[in-house]
């Protein structure tokens, strides 16, 4: 939830309304900027627990205490507070793989000693395993927010307050045809996504009991809706696709100066600018809106891959960055990867992404899903010969071999390591992936 850090600016700023083809060629103009791929960038939530008994909630007050001293400390990057209390770290735009592993490294560094002046660290799991959803930041945003989510049901609030994710940032591409061109990435975004949530799936419980779905985090995003958190279709140019999408997709607020702002119920973008009512659209409205559109593939300029969960370990989330960047950034790679999820594609019945089968999938059964798992072994055996010419070093490269062969290789996931260790306690520690692989904690479709 990467911009719920922004409003979108101040609703008094660009009093003039907008209308309805202005928005369309707004959109269309900043959505997609097009050119060769150069920067690379990564936005990491992580759940904030106790040290010692990650289990037990936090509470407000010692948030509150540790944030207070997060922000006097200098970082590369900016970190920003979820609703939960979730923190998100947001790497600048980086010239390269390593830069960008780099900064966010070092910055990692900072924050984590700093919470542990407070008994607090970072745990990464795409859904809080623990305890309920439990908003932290109250902010008309926020209310907003959550008035509006909860008309579709409970996920909203596990996705504003329980969930965490590793989000990677990519080049939009170049403007001509090929595996580097925007149209091929945004559709590999699409294809690979479902890849990437199977071999990343890492949030297979609530309340401490399984749900049934390897990614949680990612079945809470279906359950919000297409509206909300669904792409659109693929067929067609990606400016005038995604346009198309924003204008049809429910306003989730109409904001005030001061009070609560008001939460209409099945207004879209395109309807507020005819109508004008309850007061016209202005270019931060238009601006703000971008921000509570919730797809897994989000275009921001750049293109913002939001599917993957939040990884183990201090340095887990350096994998799927290493993948990511690899298979969209490589040429050669791209070509191969595009080459094995194709077939994939026929399996999303040309639904959009996360609301297809494939997807569905993807977030249920992980790589033990025969043809998900067959898919992500030959992604990551070209990520890994990518890597080298991406000037990964030996550190980046022997941590995408290691999890190749100890999830990608066996059909598993980091999901059943979580699932392993609630079964077999010895296995491994609250709040920390470990233990030795062993068969799936669900129903294996391979047999």
């Amino acid at each position: 939830m990467s911009d719920s850090r922004s409003d979108g600016g101040d609703c008094t700023e660009h009093r003039v309304a907008v209308t309805e083809p202005e928005v369309e060629a707004l959109v269309k103009g900043i959505c997609f900027k097009t050119g060769p791929p150069r920067t690379l960038g990564v936005e990491l939530e992580w759940l904030v627990h106790g040290l010692r008994q990650p289990q037990l909630p936090v509470t407000p007050d010692q948030l509150k205490a540790a944030y207070a001293t997060l922000r006097a400390v200098s970082l590369g990057s900016a970190l920003t507070v979820e609703p939960g209390g979730q923190l998100e770290l947001s790497s600048p735009p980086a010239a390269s793989l390593m830069e960008c592993i780099g900064i966010v490294s070092a910055d990692l560094d900072t924050v984590r000693a700093a919470l542990a002046e407070d008994g607090l660290g970072l745990v990464g799991i795409g859904h809080d395993p623990w305890h309920p959803p439990r908003r932290f930041l109250h902010e008309p945003r926020y209310d907003a927010m959550e008035t509006c989510l909860d008309r579709a049901g409970p996920a909203g609030r596990h996705m504003m307050c329980a969930s965490a994710s590793v989000q990677v940032c990519v080049d939009a591409g170049h403007e001509e045809p090929g595996p580097l061109g925007h149209g091929r990435r945004w559709w590999l975004a699409h294809q690979l996504g479902a890849v990437l949530v199977a071999a990343f799936a890492n949030s297979p419980l609530i309340g401490r009991r399984p749900t049934g779905w390897v990614s949680t985090r990612q079945l809470m995003w279906m359950e919000i809706g297409p509206g909300r958190a669904g792409g659109p279709p693929l067929e067609g140019d990606p400016r005038s696709v995604w346009a198309r999408h924003v204008l049809d997709a429910p306003v989730m607020c109409v904001r005030r100066g001061s009070g609560p702002w008001e939460v209409p119920d099945g207004l879209t973008f395109r309807e507020w600018t005819r109508s004008r009512s309850p007061r016209p659209p202005t270019r931060a409205d238009l601006d703000y809106h971008l921000t509570t559109l919730f797809p897994p593939v989000r275009p921001r300029g750049h293109l913002e891959l939001r599917m993957i969960d939040a990884q183990p370990g201090e340095d887990g989330w350096i994998v799927p960055l290493a993948v990511t960047a690899a298979l969209f950034d490589d040429p050669e790679a791209a070509e191969t990867s595009y080459r094995i999820v194709k077939p994939l594609a026929e399996r999303a019945l040309n639904r959009p992404a996360p609301h297809n089968p494939l997807w569905a999938d993807a977030a249920r059964w992980g790589l033990a899903d025969p043809e998900l798992c067959e898919a992500a072994t030959g992604c990551f055996a070209a990520a890994l010969e990518a890597l080298p010419r991406l000037g990964a070093t030996t550190r980046v490269t022997d941590a995408v071999a290691a999890y190749l062969d100890r999830y990608v290789a066996r059909g598993r996931c980091p999901a059943d390591d979580l699932l392993d260790g609630l079964r077999d306690p010895k296995r491994s520690r609250p709040g920390r992936i470990g233990g030795t692989p062993t068969a799936h904690g669900r129903k294996d479709i391979r047999t």
